[in-house]
């Protein structure tokens, strides 16, 4: 198994300020999501800014979780908003030329109660305006049972068939963007997250190629 190098945030690039990218990191549960968003936080340069995950932000401040329709709805509200503004600051302070951000609005759509169109009726949004502001969505799949998925997670109490429904749900909702690429799972997890990484890596302009690349490559299995 490759070992992947933890490097300086060092940057050959000499631009301060870059016009930001959202881009998308989305999986279903135990597709190793917060894992590859660690790995970026220790390869890649000062210009990719990894935001906070909207639902943690929300439970962690005392949101009530009640296991109605109508909790449910009030959750998937509270997360498209928190998560619009995360974004909105991250586009108008940070000045990074990616904002790489755990889950989108999007994803609410996979745990809404009702019809997709009651979502954006009740959120009053246009779907396609939304899918916009979005430069490119990457998706972990979800492994299988029998592929590696594990719920020794406390905080996760899906079995390997629900994860994978919510999965697919995920790959639904944002099956209409342009720009989404899907992550398989692989037996060594390692293979699966330099190709992750190498995705984040492509919307970077070329000036901050030079560091992250390096790492990466020095991550990746050697045939």
């Amino acid at each position: 198994m490759a070992v992947l190098e933890v490097g300086s945030h060092h940057c050959y690039c000499k631009q301060e300020r870059h016009a930001t990218k959202l881009v998308v990191l989305t999986g279903g549960p135990g597709a190793g999501k917060t894992a590859v968003l660690e790995m970026a936080r220790r390869v890649f340069c000062g210009h990719v800014t990894i935001l906070p995950e909207a639902a943690s932000l929300l439970f962690a401040g005392g949101f009530p979780r009640h296991p109605t329709e109508a909790g449910r709805r009030a959750v998937q509200r509270g997360i498209f908003h928190i998560q619009r503004e995360v974004e909105r600051l991250a586009v108008e302070e940070s000045h990074a030329a990616v904002a790489l951000c755990d889950r989108g609005t999007i994803d609410g759509l996979a745990y809404w109660p009702d019809a997709p169109e009651s979502f954006w009726h009740d959120l009053n949004v246009d779907p396609q305006s939304e899918l916009s502001r979005y430069d490119a969505v990457i998706h972990l799949e979800t492994p299988l049972a029998n592929g590696g998925y594990n719920n020794q997670n406390p905080l996760r109490s899906e079995s390997a068939y629900e994860a994978r429904i919510i999965n697919d749900r995920i790959l639904a909702a944002w099956k209409d963007h342009s720009r989404r690429s899907i992550v398989s799972s692989t037996t060594d997890f390692l293979d699966k997250a330099v190709t992750a990484l190498k995705r984040i890596a492509s919307e970077l302009p070329t000036c901050c190629h030079g560091r992250s690349t390096e790492v990466i490559e020095s991550a990746a299995p050697k045939a």
